[in-house]
């Protein structure tokens, strides 16, 4: 009995977790993006320096792309704080890659039709990808310090251009977590610490029980103390002079 009740409570944790093991990690480890000296020296410029992402455009054959947020696996955005992210660039093509800039948006998870922010876009002035390379563009952004707490997607698009045709490519289109400035603990993280108390306190209960019922197995059967028995003259008085009064006496007198 006991271990059907085990088993039904690690099934319930498995079913609260799923959310977390089957999110879809979108950006590759930072190890799996190298940079390289061939594109130059960047000349990252502001918005205003170089309008780009007026038109919508494809994505041009052969051209790769990557994201990674270093030092942040979890993908923690604290709202009003700057966040940096890698974007990794691989061009298989013949010709020149020229990247123009980066931008992104936050939506929400369930509607991206349903836009929560613009972010600020980052132009390039010398950022280049030549054929058979590849390399690394860093992109900071910051959500709005009064964004709420929780899950967002946030989508990030590149724009470039081969032989002066106009390209783009969205490099995440994937879930930030935005959390308050100055947070330490993530959903995940209050999650994983509930869990871990959970399994705790299965196992104080599944320890006393077993040590329950092993002190009922090794419980002794309770001592009965034997006296002795006072008999009421008054209510023996029948039996004087019997064999039974004269063998008390002689073990009387014995003692």
């Amino acid at each position: 009995m006991a271990m059907t009740h085990v088993r039904v409570f690690l099934l319930a944790l498995l079913l609260l977790a799923s959310p977390f093991l089957l999110q879809v990690v979108k950006c590759q480890s930072y190890d799996e993006v190298e940079a390289v000296e061939d594109g130059g020296e960047l000349g990252i410029v502001g918005e205003d320096a170089q309008e780009f992402g007026s038109g919508t455009f494809g994505p041009a054959p052969g051209v790769e792309t990557v994201c990674i947020f270093p030092k942040n696996g979890a993908r923690l955005v604290p709202a009003g704080e700057e966040t940096e992210l890698v974007v990794g660039m691989k061009n298989d093509g013949e010709s020149i890659l020229n990247v123009i800039g980066i931008r992104a948006s936050v939506h929400l998870p369930y509607d991206h039709k349903l836009l929560v922010q613009n972010l600020t876009g980052q132009g390039f002035n010398n950022a280049t990808v030549p054929p058979s390379a590849q390399s690394s563009f860093p992109y900071i952004f910051a959500v709005s310090k009064y964004l709420q707490p929780g899950n967002f997607d946030l989508v990030g698009t590149i724009f470039y251009e081969i032989d002066q045709q106009p390209y783009q490519t969205v490099f995440y289109n994937g879930t930030i977590e935005v959390v308050e400035s100055g947070s330490f603990l993530s959903m995940e993280s209050v999650f994983l610490i509930t869990l871990g108390i959970a399994l705790l306190v299965l196992l104080g209960l599944w320890v006393q029980g077993r040590l329950q019922n092993l002190s009922k197995k090794t419980k002794k059967a309770p001592e009965v103390e034997v006296g002795t028995k006072t008999i009421d003259s008054s209510l023996d008085e029948w039996l004087q002079g019997t064999a039974y009064t004269q063998s008390l006496s002689n073990k009387s007198k014995k003692k």
